[in-house]
């Protein structure tokens, strides 16, 4: 009988170990929040606390790139997107640049106010790139975002629809 009820605790042990349940709470797994292949950043500098959510890049087949992100200022302060670099090379910005205290910019999508476009900047679908983005108060941040390909959540990006605002025309440079 005792030896019966050591291995039975023997054997609910090691299910414990292998079935990972013995890591506890510190488990890598619970760690895992990312569900987007687009990055998020938190930029918490000069008294700003901007967050960018779902930063990717769109080859649109024509030879150019455009960002899809959505832009949030979570600060009390008003801030400005000065623009998106990549490898030197500047995006053209069309739409709204001003950041608001909870007033999102949305680069595409039904919600777009903004829009971001890499013009002859041929991207190759399934890499990463550093990106550069630049903001008046916030300063400047980098990251690493992947290059997606026009097709599924990406289906409708284009690199030539203009936004409907008084800065529709304007063009930005960012330089680090």
């Amino acid at each position: 009988m005792r030896r019966k009820t050591i291995v039975i605790t023997s054997a609910l042990a090691f299910s414990l170990l292998l079935s990972g349940c013995g890591a506890g709470l510190n488990a890598a797994t619970t760690k895992i929040t990312r569900v987007t292949d687009g990055t998020e950043i938190t930029i918490r500098e000069n008294g700003s606390e901007i967050r960018v959510v779902n930063l990717t890049l769109v080859d649109t087949e024509d030879g150019a790139a455009v960002v899809v992100a959505t832009i949030v200022n979570q600060g009390t302060e008003s801030d400005q997107l000065l623009g998106f670099s990549v490898q030197g090379m500047q995006a053209t910005l069309g739409g709204e640049t001003a950041l608001l205290p909870n007033k999102p910019l949305f680069f595409e999508g039904e919600q777009a106010n903004a829009k971001a476009v890499f013009l002859g900047a041929n991207p190759q679908p399934g890499t990463h790139v550093t990106i550069s983005l630049g903001f008046a108060k916030a300063g400047f941040v980098t990251a690493e975002v992947i290059i997606r390909d026009k097709r599924d959540d990406f289906k409708n990006v284009i690199s030539g629809a203009e936004i409907a605002t008084a800065d529709a025309a304007d063009t930005a440079t960012v330089t680090e």
